[in-house]
């Protein structure tokens, strides 16, 4: 029996969902619910496992990110499935880019969903032809547009150096790496990339190629700010 939990910020949608996997006879609903820290904290309280498949809204109400969302989901040990409208496809990537097993349009037949979520729970890939051709086009998420001295602040930054540090080898003031980070931000907003967390921006770094791999320093970055 694949233990399914929904997670979504319409009750209609979880409900529909809920029918269509009792139907199925061969999945369980063991949670619904509108965010992932409700589902979580369900998870800590109860002690159950963590659920085979997690089907996710691409975009919650509580003000949370596709990328924190999918990632804890992961780590906590389930496989996720997006389920989406499809009209941000810069977010798509990004929960691509967070672990996710796949996306499934919310137009789709529930059936559909259904059967995305059985093949996920058998460990096999879904069939995201259209989507990624969606995503590869959204150039947005090829290019947040940074200047020159913003890729070279978010490059040493993001590397996991402090900003004064930063500030140092550039020959820049303090207060001039940090208005350039802010900047940054502000940008990867935009783009629909949020990266509140220095984490967030040694992703972006990796994803646009500002950095080809972590460094041996970015142990630190958890700590930064």
């Amino acid at each position: 029996m694949t233990r399914v939990a929904l997670i979504d910020d319409h009750e209609s949608v979880r409900l529909g969902l809920a029918a269509a996997c009792a139907r199925a006879e061969t999945k369980t609903v063991v949670f619904s619910g509108s965010t992932v820290t409700e589902y979580l904290s369900w998870r800590a309280s109860t002690r159950q496992a963590p659920a085979d498949v997690v089907v996710l809204d691409l975009t919650l109400g509580d003000g949370t990110t596709v990328t924190e969302n999918v990632r804890r989901l992961v780590l906590d040990g389930s496989s996720v499935i997006i389920h989406s409208v499809a009209d941000r496809p810069a977010a798509v990537r990004e929960a691509f880019a967070a672990g996710a097993a796949g996306v499934v349009s919310k137009s789709s037949p529930i059936d559909d969903v259904i059967a995305a979520v059985r093949t996920v729970a058998r460990g096999e890939p879904l069939n995201n032809v259209e989507w990624a051709s969606a995503v590869e086009g959204d150039r947005a998420f090829a290019d947040a547009q940074l200047s020159a001295r913003e890729r070279d602040v978010l490059r040493l930054y993001a590397a996991g150096l402090p900003l004064k540090v930063v500030a140092d080898r550039l020959g820049v003031a303090y207060s001039t790496a940090k208005e350039n980070i802010t900047r940054i931000r502000v940008k990867y907003v935009e783009v629909g990339r949020p990266a509140p967390t220095k984490i967030d921006l040694l992703h972006r770094a990796v994803e646009d190629g500002i950095l080809v791999e972590p460094s041996a320093d970015s142990g630190d970055i958890a700590r930064g700010r």
